[in-house]
């Protein structure tokens, strides 16, 4: 778990310092790109627009189900910039972090004036 919470800080760290220079109130598309190339700069292992797909009866479909980010193979990263946080997009994530069996995932929502308001650090407790 010390592996993942120290994964977690780094992301944070990086999402708090690219909101301290952008402020809120872009689009989700603009945060998740100066992400991308934060990331490339740290060093950090990670995927973007990550298919995830449904297993069902031994069947894999794609059905169109993408996480923003996997951060080295261990966390789940959703990006918003939305007016508020609703349980709809926690259950999101929590779908994503189950189907593709990680065990922590972070909401980030950009659109707060202060980011710490804006993270939400999700644990699927189905993780096997």
């Amino acid at each position: 778990m010390e592996r993942v919470n120290n994964i977690t800080s780094s992301v944070i760290a990086i999402c708090i310092d690219l909101h301290r220079k952008l402020g809120p109130g872009l689009f989700e598309s603009v945060y998740e790109e100066v992400m991308d190339y934060k990331l490339r700069q740290s060093g950090i292992e990670f995927k973007r627009q990550v298919p995830i797909p449904v297993i069902y009866e031994c069947v894999k479909m794609d059905v169109g189900f993408r996480a923003d980010f996997i951060i080295e193979e261990e966390v789940i990263v959703e990006i918003k910039s939305i007016e508020a946080v609703h349980s709809v997009h926690k259950k999101q994530l929590l779908t994503y972090l189950r189907l593709a069996n990680k065990q922590i995932g972070l909401l980030i929502n950009f659109n707060e004036e202060i980011l710490k308001n804006g993270v939400t650090r999700l644990i699927n407790k189905y993780y096997e």
